[in-house]
């Protein structure tokens, strides 16, 4: 049998019966499963068929473009909590990353393909993978709206806090003035002071001496000077200690700048424990999170760091 002939007979199987096992194939071919499975790697390399991340009894998939929505047959074969987070995200058709439990952050990134991940306004969404394009942009559309909204709450509550504040302010102002003593003089002040606003810009003669800035350490320096030889730009210093340093590094990327809440470590070892928090805290300002340590990275820092690798990154100095 030439080999443009198996080729057609495979395609034509597939168009019939949608994804299939290669041995289920071998067998309406009346062939080696050995050989076949040859022929459907090849047609997978040549894009002629697709081929499954999920795997049935320890074989992939295979099956046509356009077929895809026939692989929601083969859940049942996904792993107890990945079926659970199937079931959850075509239900859901949308999952914002940052509010699963980490088991099902896991299992999103397992099921390849079911969940498609998508990044919208900075933040981790997954799709279903059948959910429309149009869908998406609703969902986008949603998303811009809470934000903007967001924003002007958090502006006009700045204001009343603003306004809050001024009078407070003034009040104090006024009640100092009402307990000098009442001569003549005074009571002419005190009118004067009473009609007086508060600015909050106009800044007081005698001010609370600023707290001196603590030197920073060779290790911080270190950083510092690591960061900005990479081309980096330090956005806002957060904190540091001795063997700590933690701030918003801006990085030039092909997709643009990105910001990375960054955190420096001087230390022999780097526990999964610390960039779990490491993550966590980022996404609540949100950012992705970036490690630069000095040490190593235990066994269970290194999987987490490949399983979380497109919300977390790492350098070692």
């Amino acid at each position: 049998m030439k080999t443009k002939e198996i080729y057609e007979k495979i395609i034509r199987f597939l168009s019939l019966k949608g994804p299939s096992l290669p041995i289920q194939i071998a067998k309406e071919l009346n062939m080696n499963s050995l050989f076949v499975s040859a022929f459907l790697a090849e047609m997978v390399d040549n894009n002629k068929i697709k081929i499954s991340n999920l795997k049935v009894g320890g074989s992939p998939l295979y099956f046509l473009g356009g077929h895809e929505a026939r692989l929601e047959n083969f859940y049942n074969y996904l792993h107890p909590a990945e079926a659970e987070t199937f079931l959850l995200l075509k239900k859901s058709k949308f999952l914002r990353d940052s509010e699963q439990e980490p088991a099902v952050r896991v299992a999103l990134r397992n099921i390849k393909d079911f969940a498609i991940d998508l990044n919208l306004n900075n933040e981790i969404y997954w799709k279903y993978f059948l959910v429309s394009e149009q869908e998406v942009n609703e969902l986008l559309k949603v998303i811009k709206e809470k934000y903007v909204e967001k924003e002007e709450k958090e502006v006009e509550k700045e204001i009343k806090r603003e306004k809050v504040f001024r009078e407070a302010e003034k009040a104090i102002v006024v009640e100092k003035a009402r307990m000098l003593p009442r001569t003549a003089e005074k009571k002419k002040e005190i009118n004067e002071i009473e009609i007086l606003e508060f600015n909050p810009l106009v800044i007081p003669e005698k001010t609370e001496k600023l707290k001196k800035e603590r030197p920073k350490s060779n290790f911080v320096l270190k950083v510092i000077h690591f960061i900005n030889e990479k081309g980096f730009k330090i956005i806002e210093e957060k904190s540091y200690k001795n063997k700590e340093y933690n701030c918003i590094v801006e990085i030039k990327s092909q997709l643009g700048n990105i910001r990375f809440f960054t955190q420096a470590k001087d230390k022999k070892s780097i526990s999964d424990k610390e960039l779990r928090k490491l993550v966590s805290d980022a996404q609540k300002i949100p950012l992705p999170a970036f490690i630069i340590y000095t040490g190593k990275l235990s066994k269970k820092a290194e999987d987490f760091l490949a399983r979380y690798s497109s919300v977390l990154k790492a350098a070692r100095i």
